[in-house]
């Protein structure tokens, strides 16, 4: 493990300035990974995780989808102000902080097969939009609602059909007590991944649910969220190096 240094910069967005949290560790990095955050907002867990990946040797950066809003990190119990966040983000907007993301990151010296990308919640479905339409070099999702299932607003389009667009190796951490994620939805899109041309992997954890990597919140599984980690920086070095 290393040590890490952080910042905040601020990015350029179609949509205005973004900030990206920045951890940085002090060795020479050997790629880079993106952090999407969860529909919770860019907040002191998510930050906690992403210096956790820069520990890992990695440049590791978190940006603030939420950016456009007034109100940018809400509580874990406030699941009004949390949809009306969640809801209005579209699929262009976050695409659009991803490239901003990459743009920055290049400018790093990181080319984007050099790159990684994961996240949780909202985050892990913004990770396979990524994977189905930007050339990262890997692809982490915990837990992604509104994949293999249409979202709870038309801004969250199902994206399990876009399979056969994947364009970077994909690894999906799922738990099986996630009601919003079912399992026969995983396992068709388990099926789907068979013809694909990158490499996946699909992990169900059978006394996880959403949420179970996040140790702030009742659903963390403590089993499931260190098994999950430990793929995780497997399939980056497998991918990133």
């Amino acid at each position: 493990m290393q040590n890490v240094n952080t910042e905040n910069v601020e990015l350029t967005t179609a949509d205005g300035p973004m900030r990206l949290y920045v951890a940085r560790p002090d060795g020479e990095p050997q790629a880079a990974v993106i952090v999407i955050m969860e529909a919770f907002g860019l907040n002191g867990h998510i930050e906690e995780v992403t210096r956790r990946v820069a520990a890992e040797g990695y440049l590791a950066v978190a940006p603030d989808l939420y950016h456009r809003y007034e109100t940018k990190v809400v509580g874990y119990e406030q699941m009004a102000e949390i949809m009306d966040l969640m809801g209005n983000l579209t699929d262009p907007q976050s695409l659009m902080d991803v490239d901003a993301t990459l743009e920055y990151l290049g400018g790093q010296g990181f080319t984007s097969n050099k790159v990684g990308i994961t996240g949780f919640c909202m985050g892990g479905r913004v990770t396979f939009l990524t994977a189905i339409s930007r050339p990262v070099g890997a692809a982490v999702t915990y837990y992604g609602g509104a994949i293999v299932t249409e979202g709870f607003t038309p801004n969250q389009p199902k994206l399990a059909d876009r399979h056969g667009d994947l364009r970077c190796p994909w690894l999906g951490l799922f738990g099986d007590l996630d009601g919003m994620i079912p399992i026969d939805g995983l396992e068709q899109l388990r099926a789907d991944l068979e013809t694909s041309t990158q490499p996946t992997d699909l992990v169900r954890y059978a006394e996880a649910d959403h949420g179970f990597s996040c140790n702030e919140r009742p659903s963390y599984n403590a089993e499931a969220a260190a098994d999950g980690w430990s793929r995780m920086l497997t399939w980056f070095e497998a991918h990133l190096g």
